[in-house]
Protein backbone atom coordinates (compact mmCIF):
# COMPACT_ATOMS: atom_id res chain seq x y z
CA UNK A 1 0.00 0.00 0.00
CA UNK A 2 1.20 3.50 -0.79
CA UNK A 3 1.69 6.10 1.89
CA UNK A 4 -1.10 8.41 3.02
CA UNK A 5 0.15 11.14 0.70
CA UNK A 6 -0.59 9.15 -2.48
CA UNK A 7 -3.69 11.26 -3.09
CA UNK A 8 -6.42 8.65 -2.72
CA UNK A 9 -9.26 9.10 -0.25
CA UNK A 10 -10.12 5.43 0.25
CA UNK A 11 -8.37 2.23 -0.79
CA UNK A 12 -9.75 -1.30 -0.53
CA UNK A 13 -8.48 -4.85 -0.16
CA UNK A 14 -10.22 -8.21 -0.57
CA UNK A 15 -8.31 -11.24 0.71
CA UNK A 16 -9.14 -14.74 1.88
CA UNK A 17 -7.25 -16.32 4.78
CA UNK A 18 -7.31 -19.82 6.33
CA UNK A 19 -8.25 -20.57 9.92
CA UNK A 20 -5.52 -19.51 12.34
CA UNK A 21 -3.66 -17.24 9.91
CA UNK A 22 -1.92 -14.35 11.67
CA UNK A 23 -1.27 -10.91 10.24
CA UNK A 24 1.57 -9.94 12.56
CA UNK A 25 1.56 -6.59 14.31
CA UNK A 26 1.90 -3.71 11.88
CA UNK A 27 0.70 -0.15 11.40
CA UNK A 28 0.05 2.27 8.57
CA UNK A 29 -0.90 5.93 8.24
CA UNK A 30 -4.38 5.05 6.96
CA UNK A 31 -7.34 4.31 9.21
CA UNK A 32 -8.66 0.80 8.59
CA UNK A 33 -12.17 -0.66 8.65
CA UNK A 34 -11.59 -4.40 9.20
CA UNK A 35 -14.59 -6.40 8.02
CA UNK A 36 -15.07 -10.03 7.06
CA UNK A 37 -17.84 -11.55 4.93
CA UNK A 38 -17.25 -14.92 6.62
CA UNK A 39 -15.47 -16.26 9.67
CA UNK A 40 -14.31 -14.00 12.49
CA UNK A 41 -11.16 -12.02 13.23
CA UNK A 42 -9.45 -11.28 16.52
CA UNK A 43 -7.90 -7.82 16.27
CA UNK A 44 -5.40 -6.90 18.97
CA UNK A 45 -4.26 -3.31 19.50
CA UNK A 46 -3.45 -0.97 22.34
CA UNK A 47 -3.75 -3.62 25.05
CA UNK A 48 -7.22 -4.68 23.89
CA UNK A 49 -8.48 -7.62 21.84
CA UNK A 50 -11.62 -7.31 19.72
CA UNK A 51 -13.52 -10.18 18.17
CA UNK A 52 -15.21 -9.12 14.97
CA UNK A 53 -17.84 -11.50 13.62
CA UNK A 54 -19.21 -11.16 10.09
CA UNK A 55 -21.99 -8.82 11.19
CA UNK A 56 -19.51 -6.38 12.72
CA UNK A 57 -16.26 -4.56 11.85
CA UNK A 58 -13.34 -3.13 13.77
CA UNK A 59 -12.27 0.45 13.19
CA UNK A 60 -8.50 0.92 13.70
CA UNK A 61 -7.39 4.58 13.64
CA UNK A 62 -4.32 5.70 11.68
CA UNK A 63 -0.88 4.66 12.93
CA UNK A 64 -2.18 2.33 15.67
CA UNK A 65 -0.15 -0.93 15.77
CA UNK A 66 -2.43 -3.94 15.44
CA UNK A 67 -2.38 -7.66 14.70
CA UNK A 68 -5.18 -9.78 13.22
CA UNK A 69 -5.73 -13.53 13.72
CA UNK A 70 -8.32 -15.42 11.71
CA UNK A 71 -10.90 -17.66 13.34
CA UNK A 72 -12.33 -19.93 10.66
CA UNK A 73 -11.82 -19.25 6.96
CA UNK A 74 -12.08 -15.48 6.62
CA UNK A 75 -13.09 -13.52 3.52
CA UNK A 76 -11.67 -10.16 4.58
CA UNK A 77 -13.19 -7.06 3.00
CA UNK A 78 -11.36 -4.08 4.37
CA UNK A 79 -11.22 -0.37 3.57
CA UNK A 80 -8.40 2.07 4.27
CA UNK A 81 -9.36 5.70 4.84
CA UNK A 82 -6.75 8.42 4.31
CA UNK A 83 -6.18 10.68 7.33
CA UNK A 84 -7.32 13.76 5.43
CA UNK A 85 -10.60 12.04 4.52
CA UNK A 86 -11.30 10.52 7.93
CA UNK A 87 -10.39 13.32 10.32
CA UNK A 88 -13.89 13.15 11.85
CA UNK A 89 -13.63 9.43 12.59
CA UNK A 90 -12.92 8.00 16.07
CA UNK A 91 -9.35 8.18 17.32
CA UNK A 92 -9.76 4.98 19.33
CA UNK A 93 -10.29 1.45 18.05
CA UNK A 94 -13.58 -0.35 18.52
CA UNK A 95 -16.18 -2.72 17.11
CA UNK A 96 -18.94 -1.26 14.94
CA UNK A 97 -22.23 -2.75 13.86
CA UNK A 98 -22.30 -3.16 10.07
CA UNK A 99 -25.82 -2.36 8.92
CA UNK A 100 -27.15 -3.21 5.44
CA UNK A 101 -26.23 0.17 3.90
CA UNK A 102 -22.66 0.15 5.24
CA UNK A 103 -22.21 -3.49 4.17
CA UNK A 104 -23.34 -2.75 0.62
CA UNK A 105 -21.21 0.40 0.45
CA UNK A 106 -18.12 -1.58 1.50
CA UNK A 107 -18.76 -4.04 -1.33
CA UNK A 108 -19.45 -1.22 -3.80
CA UNK A 109 -16.16 0.51 -2.98
CA UNK A 110 -14.34 -2.81 -3.23
CA UNK A 111 -15.72 -3.11 -6.77
CA UNK A 112 -14.30 0.32 -7.62
CA UNK A 113 -10.95 -0.41 -5.95
CA UNK A 114 -10.04 3.07 -4.73
CA UNK A 115 -11.63 6.47 -4.42
CA UNK A 116 -9.77 9.54 -5.64
CA UNK A 117 -10.35 13.27 -4.99
CA UNK A 118 -10.49 14.09 -8.71
CA UNK A 119 -13.93 12.52 -9.22
CA UNK A 120 -17.01 14.09 -7.69
CA UNK A 121 -18.79 10.73 -7.35
CA UNK A 122 -15.79 9.28 -5.48
CA UNK A 123 -15.73 12.26 -3.12
CA UNK A 124 -19.44 11.76 -2.41
CA UNK A 125 -18.96 8.04 -1.76
CA UNK A 126 -16.05 8.76 0.60
CA UNK A 127 -18.21 11.26 2.46
CA UNK A 128 -21.06 8.76 2.87
CA UNK A 129 -18.60 6.10 4.05
CA UNK A 130 -17.14 8.41 6.70
CA UNK A 131 -20.64 9.38 7.88
CA UNK A 132 -21.74 5.73 8.16
CA UNK A 133 -18.61 4.71 10.06
CA UNK A 134 -18.96 7.68 12.41
CA UNK A 135 -22.65 6.94 13.04
CA UNK A 136 -22.39 3.13 13.31
CA UNK A 137 -23.38 1.84 16.76
CA UNK A 138 -20.36 0.71 18.75
CA UNK A 139 -20.40 -2.69 20.42
CA UNK A 140 -18.59 -3.90 23.53
CA UNK A 141 -16.80 -6.88 21.96
CA UNK A 142 -13.42 -5.98 23.43
CA UNK A 143 -11.36 -7.79 26.02
CA UNK A 144 -8.75 -5.83 27.98
CA UNK A 145 -5.60 -7.95 27.91
CA UNK A 146 -3.36 -8.27 31.00
CA UNK A 147 0.34 -7.53 30.76
CA UNK A 148 1.63 -10.00 33.35
CA UNK A 149 2.95 -13.08 31.49
CA UNK A 150 1.10 -15.49 33.79
CA UNK A 151 -2.20 -13.65 33.46
CA UNK A 152 -1.67 -13.39 29.70
CA UNK A 153 -1.07 -17.15 29.49
CA UNK A 154 -4.28 -17.74 31.44
CA UNK A 155 -6.17 -15.39 29.11
CA UNK A 156 -4.88 -17.24 26.06
CA UNK A 157 -5.94 -20.59 27.51
CA UNK A 158 -9.46 -19.30 28.20
CA UNK A 159 -9.78 -17.97 24.66
CA UNK A 160 -8.49 -21.24 23.21
CA UNK A 161 -10.92 -23.33 25.30
CA UNK A 162 -14.02 -21.24 26.09
CA UNK A 163 -16.22 -24.26 26.88
CA UNK A 164 -15.12 -24.12 30.51
CA UNK A 165 -14.26 -27.82 30.79
CA UNK A 166 -11.02 -26.91 32.56
CA UNK A 167 -11.48 -25.39 36.00
CA UNK A 168 -10.03 -22.02 36.93
CA UNK A 169 -7.55 -23.66 39.29
CA UNK A 170 -6.22 -25.99 36.58
CA UNK A 171 -5.89 -23.11 34.12
CA UNK A 172 -4.06 -21.02 36.72
CA UNK A 173 -1.63 -23.85 37.47
CA UNK A 174 -0.93 -24.34 33.76
CA UNK A 175 -0.24 -20.60 33.48
CA UNK A 176 2.34 -20.81 36.31
CA UNK A 177 0.43 -18.97 39.01
CA UNK A 178 -1.95 -19.66 41.83
CA UNK A 179 -5.62 -18.86 41.35
CA UNK A 180 -5.42 -16.32 44.17
CA UNK A 181 -2.54 -14.53 42.41
CA UNK A 182 -4.49 -14.29 39.17
CA UNK A 183 -7.56 -13.07 41.03
CA UNK A 184 -5.43 -10.18 42.29
CA UNK A 185 -3.83 -9.50 38.91
CA UNK A 186 -6.90 -9.36 36.68
CA UNK A 187 -8.74 -6.43 38.34
CA UNK A 188 -5.52 -4.46 38.49
CA UNK A 189 -4.52 -5.08 34.88
CA UNK A 190 -7.86 -5.37 33.07
CA UNK A 191 -10.44 -3.67 35.27
CA UNK A 192 -12.41 -6.92 35.42
CA UNK A 193 -12.40 -9.70 37.96
CA UNK A 194 -10.93 -12.94 36.67
CA UNK A 195 -14.39 -14.54 36.65
CA UNK A 196 -15.97 -11.59 34.82
CA UNK A 197 -13.13 -11.58 32.28
CA UNK A 198 -13.64 -15.28 31.54
CA UNK A 199 -17.40 -14.82 31.23
CA UNK A 200 -16.97 -11.98 28.76
CA UNK A 201 -14.45 -14.01 26.75
CA UNK A 202 -16.95 -16.86 26.52
CA UNK A 203 -19.78 -14.57 25.39
CA UNK A 204 -17.58 -12.91 22.75
CA UNK A 205 -16.65 -16.37 21.48
CA UNK A 206 -20.36 -17.21 21.29
CA UNK A 207 -21.09 -14.04 19.30
CA UNK A 208 -18.45 -15.05 16.75
CA UNK A 209 -19.85 -18.59 16.56
CA UNK A 210 -23.37 -17.26 15.97
CA UNK A 211 -22.19 -14.99 13.17
CA UNK A 212 -20.48 -17.99 11.55
CA UNK A 213 -23.82 -19.82 11.38
CA UNK A 214 -23.96 -21.72 14.67
CA UNK A 215 -27.38 -22.26 16.22
CA UNK A 216 -28.14 -20.73 19.60
CA UNK A 217 -27.95 -24.22 21.13
CA UNK A 218 -24.65 -24.92 19.38
CA UNK A 219 -23.15 -21.63 20.55
CA UNK A 220 -24.35 -22.34 24.10
CA UNK A 221 -22.68 -25.75 24.15
CA UNK A 222 -19.53 -24.33 22.56
CA UNK A 223 -19.02 -21.92 25.47
CA UNK A 224 -19.90 -24.33 28.25
CA UNK A 225 -23.66 -23.94 28.75
CA UNK A 226 -25.85 -27.03 28.95
CA UNK A 227 -29.07 -24.99 28.86
CA UNK A 228 -29.91 -22.72 25.92
CA UNK A 229 -32.21 -20.64 28.14
CA UNK A 230 -29.41 -20.00 30.68
CA UNK A 231 -27.10 -19.07 27.80
CA UNK A 232 -29.63 -16.63 26.33
CA UNK A 233 -30.04 -14.97 29.73
CA UNK A 234 -26.27 -14.63 30.18
CA UNK A 235 -25.81 -13.36 26.62
CA UNK A 236 -28.53 -10.73 27.04
CA UNK A 237 -27.01 -9.66 30.37
CA UNK A 238 -23.58 -9.24 28.73
CA UNK A 239 -24.60 -7.47 25.50
CA UNK A 240 -28.10 -6.16 26.13
CA UNK A 241 -29.54 -8.10 23.18
CA UNK A 242 -30.47 -11.64 22.25
CA UNK A 243 -28.09 -14.07 20.51
CA UNK A 244 -30.25 -13.94 17.37
CA UNK A 245 -29.07 -10.37 16.70
CA UNK A 246 -25.61 -11.77 15.91
CA UNK A 247 -26.80 -14.23 13.29
CA UNK A 248 -25.97 -13.34 9.67
CA UNK A 249 -29.15 -12.55 7.77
Amino acid sequence: MREAGDGFLVRSLASTYPDGFLLAEHHHPWGQLVHGRSGAMRVQAGGQAWMTPATRAVWVPPSMPHAIRMQGAVAMRTLYVAPQAGSALPQDAGVLEVGPLLRELILHILGIGMLGPDRADHVRLAGVLVDLIADAPREDLSLPMPGDPRALAFAGAVQASPDGRKGLGDLATAAGASLRTLQRLFPRETGLTLEAWRQKARMIHAAAALSAGASVTGAALDCGYESASAFITAFRRQFGRTPGRYRVA
